[in-house]
């Protein structure tokens, strides 16, 4: 099989997987309102996942880390249907237990931007993959508001320096993001044992390919039911030029 074939696979599969899943979520949106947003990320988000792959999700809702819109009541019935719905199709369970299946607040993936806090909260990994390779599943509102958010923050100081700005904050984070998982992936490589040598392979060939993968991903079309932007394609399109 070429190389066009298994992806064009993937890519199917992929969606055909999360609009499986969206359909197992019977009062996901209700519960969510116009409050939150969950959106998927890695093999799913970059439409390459196979039948192994497990589903890497975020929350982010309106409001501040003090006074959330989303009520804590209300996030975990959210979280239990998100987890009933991956169990019902067979999907890995969530990494580390449900440890990253977190929900933030769009006013916190903002401001801790630049801050040291930032890496140890996770809302950098949140932040920056909510807009390389993002797909929404429920609250298509507040997803495409987070966006919105995120970039203006990176275009700060647009309007001050129109004709000489650069993104250049936004392209060191990039940066910054996928030298982290090059650092966490030799860490962990460091502590398996050899039987997990082909495991391995294929996280090292993600690390040198999925950026690939997302970019050619984001320039195909797309299925005519999935109407989710795709904020990777203006996010590369500037990154490229410098």
């Amino acid at each position: 099989m070429y190389v066009e074939e298994i992806l064009t696979a993937r890519r199917t599969q992929s969606q055909e997987r999360l609009k499986e899943f969206v359909s197992k979520l019977n009062r996901a949106e209700e519960i969510a309102g116009d409050k939150a947003c969950v959106y998927a990320t890695g093999s799913f988000g970059r439409s390459e996942a196979s039948w192994h792959s497990d589903l890497d999700l975020f929350i982010v809702g309106r409001g501040t880390e003090e006074q959330r819109e989303l009520k804590n009541l209300k996030e975990i019935c959210l979280k239990a249907e998100l987890i009933d719905a991956t169990r019902q199709l067979g999907i890995p369970e969530f990494s580390g237990d449900g440890e990253y299946l977190i929900h933030y607040t769009i006013d916190e993936i903002v401001k801790t931007t630049g801050k040291p806090e930032d890496d140890l909260n996770n809302t950098f990994t949140a932040r920056l993959l909510l807009l390389l390779e993002s797909r929404a599943l429920i609250g298509q509102n507040v997803y495409t508001d987070a966006i919105n958010e995120v970039i203006s923050k990176y275009w700060g100081d647009y309007e001050d320096h129109k004709n000489e700005f650069v993104p250049g904050f936004l392209a060191n984070d990039i940066l910054r993001l996928w030298r982290t998982f090059c650092v966490n992936y030799e860490a962990r490589t460091a502590r398996e044992p050899e039987g997990k040598r082909n495991k391995r392979r294929l996280k090292n060939y993600k690390l040198k390919y999925s950026r690939l993968l997302a970019d050619s991903h984001n320039h195909s079309p797309r299925d005519s039911h999935d109407h989710s932007p795709t904020p990777g394609l203006h996010v590369f399109k500037f990154v490229k030029r410098f």
